[in-house]
């Protein structure tokens, strides 16, 4: 029954990432947490994220902008690599949790007056550093990366494109240090197959309704998974505390 209800689970969520360009990863893993324990979550969840992600590409490679990919590359190891010596310095997971929820909040309900976080040139490196440590130490990077493609100057296919090869890249980068913690994905094999063909067959989907969305509907939607999201970690980060 596990193994059924998240593979339902993975085929809906990939849908919605497709379709709206986030929320998948975190509703996939919000559904995890009623199954199964943390430690077995977020590298399972990285896997399956990392394959749905790269369907994605594999759909819309053409319309990733090369240049932002090509420098949050360049910050996503060193973020990685540091999270790796938190979880073994059992750093607070409260942290990550805290820095995304701000992000989104302030996204959604910003002043117009207030700066956008219109990245440039290196501001994405740094995006990718906190990308890999995020990534490690909380499983779902989308909601961070995000708030940064709220801008007027890319269409719905290069904001679901960009963001789903920094997501990629970013799931790609924890299997090594799973690995190195120990952990042992062919233990779950059963599930982690399930899930990445659903993954697969909900991407394909999602792309074929994509062309019909309209772009300003696009960006309300958008908007509003973010707030769901944003909202969810929330109630997390309050978790965590206590």
């Amino acid at each position: 029954m596990i193994v059924i209800a998240l593979t339902a689970a993975a085929f809906l969520t990939s849908v919605i990432s497709t379709i709206v360009g986030m929320g998948g990863g975190i509703l996939l893993l919000s559904a995890m947490t009623f199954f199964l324990p943390m430690q077995i979550i977020i590298p399972v969840h990285g896997l399956v994220q990392l394959i749905s992600n790269s369907t994605r590409i594999f759909y819309l490679k053409e319309h990733i902008v090369w240049r932002f990919f090509f420098r949050f590359l360049i910050g996503l190891p060193f973020g990685a690599a540091l999270a790796a010596l938190a979880l073994r310095q059992l750093v607070s997971e409260a942290l990550p949790y805290l820095v995304i929820t701000v992000l989104i909040f302030y996204s959604v309900f910003k002043p117009k007056r207030m700066p956008h976080f219109h990245l440039q040139n290196w501001g994405w490196v740094s995006l990718g550093f906190f990308a890999g440590m995020t990534g490690v130490l909380a499983g779902a990077v989308g909601p961070l990366i995000a708030p940064f493609f709220i801008r007027d100057d890319l269409k719905k296919e290069e904001i679901i494109a960009t963001k789903a090869s920094m997501q990629m890249i970013t799931h790609l980068a924890k299997i090594p240090v799973f690995l190195s913690l120990g952990f042992a994905f062919q233990e779950h094999s059963l599930l982690i197959g399930a899930m990445v063909i659903a993954a697969i067959l909900g991407t394909g989907y999602g792309v074929r309704i994509l062309g019909k969305v309209d772009e300003t509907i696009f960006r309300k939607l958008f908007k509003g998974v973010l707030l769901v999201s944003g909202i969810r970690l929330l109630f997390k980060l309050v978790e965590t505390i206590r």
